[in-house]
């Protein structure tokens, strides 16, 4: 039976040969864990995906939610899909025991829920903006906020939102006009509207709880003076019983290329001027702490690109296997057999780009979770705070490399079909529409690399790249016991050795006050530096696939050849490709920098 979600075997590599899982069982929160609990949970999350999600995919996208009677309604597949995934507890994943939670490693969690963005990734979206929306209230709500809406979420009951872009301001939150006057009862009544608000109103849930962003009267310019307010549906009573209707009024759906089973909703704050907020923490401060919501949700949307381009690589892949057509260069007689497309070298060649930049993204982003539990339960405070800081630096690489590169992966899934990919009557088209989305949502493509270059990168005296650099050059040694990845080690190490140079000329830059001209290019600057982090994590997994190897177990001698021809097509075609990007910021190419409007 062909895969359709991701390869178990491949999650299988990755969790216990690459990222060592097995070895958080040894600390003290997951001690009641073993790889048993952990299969036992993927399993179940794989069962729920497969057949709760999956199947209303298709119609999800050709049913998109409408606006009826100021609500929003879904097709009636999508509720008892999220039933399933709360009562199955994958909304608490991660929670404590004593929470009602799984207590599994945050990397266990993110491995769990891959298989539902693959099967259905605007189903997903409800309950990923939820998590992210009580992690929030978590840290820095109050107690009675905790109690009043926090007990709710955990419990599935309440769902959440964050409510950040306005429509004249887009992605320049400094910008944001909405606004909280105090009401004398330590409430806030808010004014504002708020545009592609993702899960802004659905029936999936007794309330939705909005995250969202205003300034107060006495805000100072500018993101400083950004609050963060906690503004329900419904309001809720004391005893924890829903109140009356909150002046939260739906104004509208939007209506979307792809990602269509998620609403996207235009909401409006106080049209009667009773729109009863409250105040998240302190004020002034609402940004830094929507950041933690925003950094997670970075991180989903990577990994939901990831999970789009595997998904069309699994398809193309089964379809390049069944579908005959044509014949080999030197097969001269019309009356042969025609052979499967996949003996085909082109086909052969879209297929190993897709596979390289998917299980290269694939291997990065549960990377990432793994370093979430490094932040959260390593056993010593440094080892904790190094954890946070290499991640606070891959983040956007973590999100956007993704969804550039395994957007087009989905494009070459379209290609392998021909004709047959460019219909609705196959996936891989809604695949590519569905992923378009993620170069977009949660700081575009070109806001990650202003964040990477001009932020991430001198932040905490530069300690994240330098430990990034360190892993790296690690990863070159260890590789250099192998012979045979002498050839994919070497153009690594040339491209690492050339990015140094550039980046600390383009910080020197920056700390010169050159910051237009340094910055002009971040996005090619992402781009290489992508590169070199993915180039690293296929350097690792063809570390572990010669150590495979030298095991000698037959069964797996087809994966692991795999996994070294798919790091090899990386490093050898796509790394040194990454020279004349860097040749350009070198010399701080000002082509783009220098258009005029008047010359277009």
């Amino acid at each position: 039976m062909p895969e359709t979600l991701l390869c178990p075997r491949n999650l299988a590599f990755e969790l216990y040969e690459v990222l060592d899982a097995e070895g958080l069982i040894q600390r003290e929160r997951f001690a009641d864990h073993s790889r048993e609990t952990f299969d036992a949970a993927l399993d179940t999350a794989r069962s729920i995906a497969e057949n709760l999600f999956a199947p209303h995919n298709r119609k999800a996208d050709e049913n998109e939610p409408v606006y009826k009677d100021g609500e929003a309604i879904l097709i009636p597949e999508v509720k008892p899909a999220v039933e399933a995934f709360l009562e199955a507890g994958f909304h608490n994943a991660s929670r404590s025991f004593d929470e009602g939670g799984m207590q599994l490693p945050n990397l266990l969690s993110r491995a769990c829920f891959a298989h539902f963005q693959a099967a259905n990734i605007g189903t997903s979206s409800y309950p990923m903006l939820s998590m992210g929306a009580a992690h929030l209230i978590e840290v820095f709500g109050s107690d009675e906020q905790k109690q009043r809406f926090l007990k709710p979420m955990i419990e599935g009951r309440f769902f959440g939102t964050m409510a950040l872009t306005e429509p004249h301001a887009g992605s320049s939150l400094s910008d944001l006009r909405t606004r909280a006057e105090p009401a004398g009862d330590g409430s806030y009544r808010l004014k504002g509207n708020k545009i592609f608000i993702s899960g802004g109103d659905h029936g999936l849930s007794e309330n939705i709880v909005h995250m969202v962003l205003a300034k107060l009267p006495d805000a100072p310019p500018g993101v400083k003076g950004i609050s963060l307010f906690i503004v329900p549906k419904y309001l809720v009573n004391d005893d924890g019983n829903l109140g009356p209707r909150n002046d939260v009024v739906l104004a509208g759906l939007f209506h979307k290329m792809g990602w269509r089973g998620t609403t996207s909703t235009a909401l409006n704050f106080g049209d009667r001027g009773e729109c009863v907020g409250y105040l998240v923490g302190e004020p002034h401060k609402g940004l830094s702490y929507m950041f933690q919501m925003m950094n997670d949700a970075r991180i989903g949307v990577g990994m939901g690109a990831i999970m789009l381009g595997y998904a069309g690589y699994l398809y193309s892949l089964d379809y390049a296997r069944e579908r005959p057509q044509g014949r080999l260069p030197d097969g001269k007689d019309p009356s042969s057999a025609q052979v499967p497309i996949i003996q085909h070298t082109d086909v052969r060649r879209m297929l190993l780009t897709q596979k390289a930049y998917v299980e290269g993204a694939f291997d990065l982003g549960l990377y990432a979770a793994r370093l979430v539990d490094e932040e959260q339960t390593a056993a010593t405070e440094d080892a904790r705070r190094t954890a946070h800081e290499l991640l606070d630096l891959l983040t956007p690489i973590v999100k956007s490399w993704p969804s550039e590169f395994c957007l087009k992966a989905n494009e070459l899934a379209i290609q392998i079909l021909g004709g047959h990919g460019y219909t609705r009557e196959y996936p891989v088209e809604q695949y590519y529409r569905d992923n378009r989305l993620n170069p977009i949502h949660e700081g575009t493509h070109g806001i990650q690399s202003l964040d990477l270059l001009g932020r991430k990168l001198m932040q905490n005296g530069g300690a994240g790249l330098r430990q990034l650099l360190g892993l790296i050059q690690d990863t070159c040694g260890r590789a250099s016991a192998f012979g045979s990845l002498d050839a994919l080690r070497q153009p690594l190490e040339q491209l690492l050795a050339r990015l140094t140079e550039v980046t600390q000329a383009l910080l020197g830059d920056l700390m010169a006050g050159k910051v237009n001209l340094a910055l002009a290019n971040s996005a090619l600057y992402l781009k290489v530096f992508g590169h070199a982090v993915i180039g690293w994590r296929w350097l690792e997994q063809a570390i572990r696939a010669e150590q495979g190897l030298a095991k000698g177990n037959a069964a797996d001698v087809e994966f692991y050849r795999g996994k070294l021809q798919a790091a090899r097509y990386f490093l050898t075609w796509e790394v040194p490709g990454c020279h004349h990007e860097l040749e350009l910021l070198a010399r701080r190419d000002d082509t783009c920098l220098e258009m005029r409007d008047s010359w277009f």
